[in-house]
């Protein structure tokens, strides 16, 4: 009896040792980037009996089972799910934010509203110099705010690609890691010391790549991972030890396409897929601009070379250009305006043509255009808001949901500490108990 009794203690102390190290694991990485909680999983020594046992009884002591990483798959799966989600709406809200400001900042809505306001001073008294001079100021100025208009959509997109061009960078080099990380998993056994480590290192190198894109994962029985792209039935990023290269195309509009290992995949989610939407938006926004501008360009165009300028002769275009980016000014005189219609005589004061000119502009409504261009982002970024706020807030609960579950929890830790030391304590106890026993057993004479 003493002799089991000192077993049984033993095993205890040695439990209770393993459970106090992977405590103070536990603890020592609580601010760890991706570390999942461990806890230590314990298991009765089974033994078949003996002389004068009951069979069905063990008396055999405790052992460690095993190292368990509190850490649920689906729960994982929901995490990067929805973060997912929430990162694609982000990344477009930022890139649609970017291409209202361009509109915005650029002033070319209240510009148009000023040419149109000068021409309409024009008609008053069509040979004052001062009122010619102010209707080519106000052109120069609308030709500058399309311009820089053109210019913020431009640089709004390039930055927007360089991203698009950094995360595809990301993704390959995540990917490329997790392939490595697959290959010491398949190496490492179910009793490797080191294997919790590296699931670690496997669901926090899944965690960044699903900030990018899309994940769908199948973990196989070694706990290597495979990793779909692209929905449920996208194609294969990472298998194995083998990771396929995440390549971006850029069309002429400026939008951008995904392949992964020369074949075209529609990624459903990540930043990269955000910002693959937020260019499609921005490009439509670019060709409405330049065909409100050139819509202004022919419509004066036209009218300028229908008429006669102050001084009788033929009008000449006001603007040069076919779009917003190369929209310039061709006329520097404000002489050189076509007030009057073909055939007046120098400073005639007829100003049908220039009343024809004021109809043209106001049939195509070039402001009412910009107006509705202007809504159509701003009610496109806030839709887009409100959606990318639930997805969020999605995102929040799930991932508060997993930290439940695999973050450490100090508090509960230190309760452990205490508890572990007193079963250690306690185990001691049996053995000096044992001890004393058999002690006392070797004294009777």
């Amino acid at each position: 009896m003493a002799s089991d009794l000192l077993a049984i203690g033993r095993s205890g102390a040695q439990a209770a040792r393993v459970a106090l190290d992977v405590t103070a694991q536990n603890i020592a990485n609580a601010s760890s980037e991706g570390y999942v909680r461990r806890s230590a999983r314990m298991a009765e020594v089974s033994s078949t009996g003996g002389f004068g046992r009951i069979g069905d009884v063990s008396l055999s002591g405790v052992r460690l089972d095993a190292v368990v990483r509190n850490a649920d798959l689906f729960r994982q799966a929901e995490v990067r799910r929805t973060g997912a989600d929430a990162a694609r709406a982000t990344a477009e809200v930022a890139g649609l934010e970017n291409t209202e400001a361009a509109i915005e900042q650029s002033r070319v809505y209240d510009a148009v509203v000023k040419f149109e306001g000068s021409l309409q001073q024009l008609v008053g008294n069509p040979t004052s110099d001062s009122l010619r001079a102010s209707v080519i100021e106000e052109a120069r100025t609308l030709v500058g705010t399309f311009n820089i208009a053109s210019k913020a959509l431009d640089s709004a997109g390039s930055g927007l690609r360089f991203e698009a061009t950094d995360g595809i960078g990301q993704v390959n080099t995540l990917a490329a890691q997790l392939s490595q990380v697959n290959l010491r998993l398949a190496r490492a056994s179910d009793a490797s010391s080191d294997q919790t480590a590296l699931l670690d290192q496997r669901d926090s190198l899944l965690q960044q790549l699903s900030n990018f894109t899309d994940v769908t994962t199948t973990v196989a029985i070694d706990n290597t991972v495979s990793v779909q792209i692209g929905g449920s039935t996208g194609p294969l990023l990472v298998q194995g030890g083998t990771a396929q290269t995440l390549g971006m195309t850029t069309a002429a509009d400026g939008t951008i396409s995904f392949n992964l290992g020369g074949n075209a995949v529609s990624l459903v989610g990540g930043s990269l897929a955000g910002k693959g939407q937020a260019l499609t938006k921005l490009a439509a926004i670019h060709a409405n601009l330049d065909t409100i501008a050139k819509s202004v360009i022919d419509t004066v165009n036209a009218a300028q070379t229908a008429g006669v300028t102050l001084n009788g002769t033929a009008g000449q275009p006001m603007f040069g250009g076919t779009t917003a980016a190369t929209m310039s000014l061709t006329l520097t005189s404000g002489a050189g305006i076509a007030t009057a219609p073909a055939g007046a005589a120098a400073n005639s004061r007829d100003t049908t043509n220039l009343n024809a000119l004021r109809s043209a502009l106001s049939a195509n409504d070039p402001a009412k255009a910009l107006d509705a261009l202007l809504f159509d982002i701003s009610g496109t970024v806030a839709g887009r808001k409100v959606t990318r706020d639930a997805l969020q807030t999605i995102a929040n609960t799930a991932s508060v949901s997993l930290q439940a579950q695999a973050g450490v929890d100090l508090d509960q830790e230190a309760v452990n500490l205490v508890r572990y030391q007193q079963a250690f304590q306690a185990s001691g106890k049996v053995m000096q108990t044992a001890k004393d026993i058999f002690d006392t057993l070797l004294a009777i004479r």
